[in-house]
């Protein structure tokens, strides 16, 4: 692992030995291969496993890695019916390890990497579909204000800030000209939908690697990596899952497009958007295709953060040059839809 992601364990078990009831050394540490953004590590005592989420360290995008927000959203949703890992400390002190991060409970379970699911039969594949979808709606369902949340973002507006949060930030990371991205970045504002103010808690990168099942229920026992959620268009989380159902599969692209999805046991984006609408008694969705290029285009852009991290050297996954050669293609199925 890259020096620069290194623990520093004993002052670490200090700080935790003081934070976390019934903590007893000694302690070790092993960097997860994924957490793209945040660095993510397992912790280990004779006793307990923990997970740690920090900032990279170096130079970062404004805003960008907010650990202490993905904190304050899981200390929000651990009391409800959401299934969130036990948050368990924030540190701000940057002496510790050198950058902030937070401590919460380890959930063991199934992370499942490939949305076909080649490990599993169709008849769980179907449940697992219908268990995302279920959990999903369930979010978007929390009370903002009863859960504490009222603060955690803006509820009108939505796709206007993120388009441009996302140009903006895809601007300060840009290596390369991409026509399709300056085109995207052109049409999306110019064909927001009408009444796009609907308001609920949104994750943000709601997708199968970032759940962890029961290892023997097709059950979400935990949903990871909140770094992205605020409050925001439920719709965004909704079509930011379906993409998969645009994106090949392989060659870097973790689709469904072109996939025999009955065969399969995966219910097609018709059935899987349908069971949704049932779930939120909604009718209808409008101007979907909108809501899919967005989400296509964001994903381009932190893929485009991804790629400037790799060339500083504060990248943290040994796959971030796949994430990099997804840019284009990713903005060029996004272009595709607004066609």
């Amino acid at each position: 692992m890259n020096d620069v992601f290194e623990l520093d364990l004993a002052s670490l078990s200090t700080y935790l030995s003081k934070h976390i009831d019934d903590f007893e050394g000694p302690l070790s540490s092993k960097k997860f291969a994924g957490g793209q953004s945040n660095p993510t590590y397992l912790l280990s005592t004779p006793q307990e496993k923990y997970v740690l989420r920090r900032k990279p360290p170096g130079k970062l995008l404004k805003g960008a890695h907010a650990v202490d927000r993905e904190y304050q959203v899981i200390s929000a949703l651990y009391p409800t019916s959401l299934p969130v890992a036990k948050p368990l400390v924030l540190c701000d002190d940057n002496t510790i390890i050198g950058s902030m991060f937070y401590v919460m409970q380890f959930v063991d379970g199934r992370i499942f990497w490939d949305p076909t699911l080649p490990e599993i039969e169709p008849v769980e594949r179907y449940a697992i579909y219908c268990e995302m979808n279920r959990v999903l709606s369930e979010l978007h369902k929390v009370d903002i204000d009863e859960s504490g949340l009222a603060d955690y973002g803006k509820k009108t507006d939505y796709f206007t800030r993120q388009i441009h949060t996302w140009t903006k930030q895809y601007r300060a990371s840009e290596t390369t000209t991409i026509a399709a991205i300056d085109t995207l970045i052109d049409w999306l504002p110019a064909n927001l939908p009408e009444n796009s103010d609907a308001a609920s808690v949104v994750h943000g990168d709601y997708r199968l690697d970032n759940m962890i099942f029961h290892p023997e229920r097709a059950e979400v026992i935990a949903v990871l990596d909140w770094e992205l959620s605020t409050i925001g268009h439920p719709y965004a989380d909704l079509a930011y899952q379906c993409m998969q159902y645009h994106m090949p599969h392989g060659r870097g692209l973790p689709g469904l497009s072109g996939a025999n999805l009955s065969a399969m046991g995966i219910p097609s984006e018709e059935e899987y958007v349908r069971m949704y609408c049932d779930r939120m008694g909604i009718e209808r969705i409008s101007n979907w295709n909108f809501y899919l290029a967005f989400s296509l285009f964001r994903l381009a852009a932190i893929c485009q953060g991804i790629e400037k991290r790799r060339q500083t050297g504060t990248a943290s996954s040994d796959k971030a040059a796949e994430y990099a050669a997804l840019v284009e293609p990713l903005a060029n199925i996004a272009l595709g839809l607004t066609e």
